[in-house]
């Protein structure tokens, strides 16, 4: 069974929102856009790249396809992960677009949450969501994410879209690694574990 896996930038106060750059994603009138850059170091960069060592896919939204899409097939060869982001293989899911023309992508057809069912079930490596918000939301809600990997950074926003917004399904989350980088970012890996448990004091 392959893994369903969340690869996110999250501020400490949780936005995942236009990490990349300014005009990556200025909806809802969002001015933060490119807040990661600034608060990253070498080590966030080698534990990114660890993300995609067993992996061989990933799962895309519209928005992150198209950002990504529009990027890597003309990025700097030199840079270690161009070709890495072109080979792999790409699926994406969308209400809206009739076709994708990046290598290795594919347009998942029908109800996303059935699709990802198939692509579980399916040969092959573990399968990255790499930003894609509200896929990633969708696949929360029908407990389809089967790991988070998260680089929580130094900085707080104060507004955009976050990974766990309001409405997230309550759920408890087993600690499979955690660290901090020199640079002040947490770099933590976690495995759903079933529902929370309450107590008091």
């Amino acid at each position: 069974m392959r893994k369903i896996i969340v690869c996110t930038f999250l501020t400490l106060d949780g936005v995942m929102q236009a990490p990349g750059g300014p005009d990556e994603d200025s909806g809802s009138g969002f001015k933060h856009g490119g807040w990661q850059k600034p608060v990253a170091d070498d080590e966030v960069g080698a534990a990114i790249a660890g993300w995609y060592e067993r992996s061989d896919a990933m799962l895309l939204g519209r928005k992150t396809y198209e950002i990504f899409a529009s990027y890597w097939p003309t990025a700097d060869p030199a840079n270690p992960f161009t070709e890495r982001m072109n080979s792999m293989h790409k699926y994406v899911a969308s209400r809206t677009l009739t076709s994708v023309e990046w290598q290795n992508s594919t347009l998942l057809e029908g109800d996303v949450a059935d699709a990802v069912r198939r692509l579980k079930a399916s040969d092959g490596g573990n399968i990255n969501v790499v930003g894609s918000g509200d896929l990633a939301q969708t696949l929360m809600k029908d407990g389809l994410v089967d790991e988070y990997r998260l680089t929580i950074h130094p900085v707080i926003i104060g507004t955009g879209k976050r990974l766990f917004a309001d409405g997230a399904i309550p759920t408890s989350l087993e600690p499979v690694s955690v660290s901090t980088t020199k640079g002040g970012t947490i770099v933590g890996v976690y495995r759903p574990n079933g529902k929370p448990t309450y107590d008091s004091y």
